[in-house]
C-alpha cells in the first residue's frame, strides 16, 4: 500500500473514531451548553445592570406583512424605575422576552392606535405579564378611544384559558386578582395636539395626536426621564406638527413605508391576479411616511438619532436596506440606523451619550 494511500486511510480512521465520541458525548454536551445559557437568562433580570437613565428596546421592527426577521411593532421603555411596553405587535412579547425586559414587572402598556398589527400581541402580554411575576392588579392600559372595549375583549377571549392556569399553578401564581387588563382612554382635548399621560417624579410622557386618517385617535408618544427623551411616531403620515412637538429629542423612533417598494408589490399583484391585494398595497402610502419624509421630520425636530422602527415592506437583503434608507442622510445629519429586532438603545442620566446593542 502506498504512503499516501495509508495516511489517507488513517486520517478517515481517525475522523470516524472522532465522529463516533462526539456522538457519544453529544448529549452531556448538550446539556451542558443548554445549562449555560438558562443559568443566564431564565429568571435573570438583566435590566437591573442598567444604569439610571432612558433605555428603549426595540421588540418589534416590523408590518403586517410576513418576515420571518421582524415582530411586529413594539417598544419596550425602561425609565428609572418605571417599566412600559408601547404598541405589541403579533410576536414582539416573544422577542422582548428574549431580550431581557423584566415583563412581569411592566408598569403600563401604551397603545398608539387600534389597528391589528399593533394589538395582535396583547394576549400574550397579558398572559406572561400576569403570571410571570404573580401580578396582583391587572395590567393597566392606555390608548384612544376604544381602548376600553379592546381590553374587554381580550379579558373576555383569555378568561378560560385564566381559569385553568389558576387550577393548574394555584394562585400564588396564578392570582385571579391580577389576570387582565384595566383600560385607560386618552383624550386630546379638541384644538389641543398633546397632552400629558403620565408624570412620576422625573418621567414624563405626552400623548400627541398625529395624522393617519381614516383613524382618527392616532396618537405619537415623547417620553422625557431626567434630561433624555425620546418620540415614538406609532402610525402616521408626514407631520411636521409632530416635528415640533418632539423638539430636541435624543433619539426620534419613526415608522416608515418605501413607496417605490410597495409600489412594485402592487404591479406584481395586480400582474399576478389578486386586485384585492393590489387595492391594499395601493392605499397604504398614503397614511404612512417615507423614509426620505421621516428623515425630514428628524431634521426639523432637531433629534441627535433617528432609528426606524415599524419598517414596510420587509427587507429581505442589506442590498434593498440600502435603497430603503436612500436619500435620507441628504436631509438629517444626525445618526440614523434602522431598527432590528432586538436593538437596546441606552441614554443613561446625567449624561448626553447614545448607547447602542443588539442584545439577541
Amino acid at each position: 500500500m502506498k504512503r499516501g494511500t495509508k495516511i489517507a486511510l488513517a486520517l478517515a480512521v481517525l475522523a470516524a473514531l472522532g465522529f463516533a465520541g462526539f456522538k457519544a458525548f453529544e448529549r452531556p454536551i448538550a446539556l451542558a451548553l443548554f445549562e449555560r445559557v438558562v443559568q443566564r437568562n431564565v429568571g435573570a433580570d438583566r435590566s437591573a445592570a442598567l444604569p439610571d437613565g432612558l433605555h428603549v428596546y426595540l421588540c418589534g421592527s416590523g408590518s403586517p406583512m410576513a418576515d420571518p426577521e421582524r415582530a411586529g411593532p413594539c417598544l419596550g421603555v425602561i425609565a428609572g424605575d418605571t417599566r412600559l411596553i408601547v404598541d405589541v405587535g403579533a410576536g414582539s412579547m416573544r422577542v422582548l422576552g428574549r431580550m431581557g425586559f423584566p415583563l412581569g414587572r411592566t408598569d403600563r402598556l401604551l397603545l398608539t392606535h387600534l389597528h391589528s398589527d399593533h394589538i395582535d400581541g396583547l394576549g400574550e402580554l397579558m398572559v406572561q405579564s400576569w403570571v410571570a411575576n404573580a401580578r396582583g392588579a391587572p395590567l393597566p392600559v392606555s390608548g384612544p378611544p376604544g381602548t376600553a372595549e379592546v381590553a374587554e375583549g381580550f379579558n373576555r377571549a383569555y378568561r378560560i384559558d385564566a381559569g385553568y392556569r389558576t387550577a393548574h399553578h394555584g394562585t400564588g401564581v396564578a392570582n385571579p386578582a391580577g389576570y387582565g387588563l384595566v383600560p385607560t382612554e386618552i383624550v386630546i382635548p379638541e384644538g389641543a395636539r398633546s397632552i400629558v399621560v403620565l408624570r412620576k417624579g422625573d418621567l414624563v410622557v405626552t400623548a400627541i395626536r398625529v395624522s393617519h386618517d381614516p383613524v382618527t385617535d392616532a396618537y405619537a408618544y415623547r417620553i422625557d426621564y431626567k434630561g433624555r427623551s425620546v418620540a415614538i411616531s406609532g402610525d402616521t403620515a408626514y407631520d411636521p406638527a409632530f416635528a415640533r412637538a418632539a423638539k430636541g429629542v435624543d433619539v426620534l423612533f419613526h415608522e416608515a413605508l418605501d413607496p417605490v417598494l410597495v409600489g412594485k408589490m402592487e404591479a406584481a399583484a395586480r400582474a399576478n391576479g389578486a386586485p384585492v391585494i393590489a387595492k391594499v398595497l395601493a392605499d397604504i402610502p398614503g397614511y404612512h411616511t417615507s423614509p426620505f419624509d421621516a428623515a425630514k421630520i428628524a431634521a426639523r425636530a432637531e433629534a441627535r438619532m433617528l432609528v426606524f422602527y415599524h419598517t414596510v415592506p420587509p427587507l429581505p437583503t442589506r442590498m434593498i436596506e440600502r435603497a430603503f434608507m436612500d436619500g435620507t442622510g441628504a436631509v438629517f445629519g444626525g445618526d440614523i440606523r434602522l431598527g432590528r429586532d432586538g436593538d437596546l438603545v441606552s441614554l443613561p442620566a446625567g449624561s448626553d451619550a447614545i448607547e447602542t446593542a443588539n442584545s439577541l
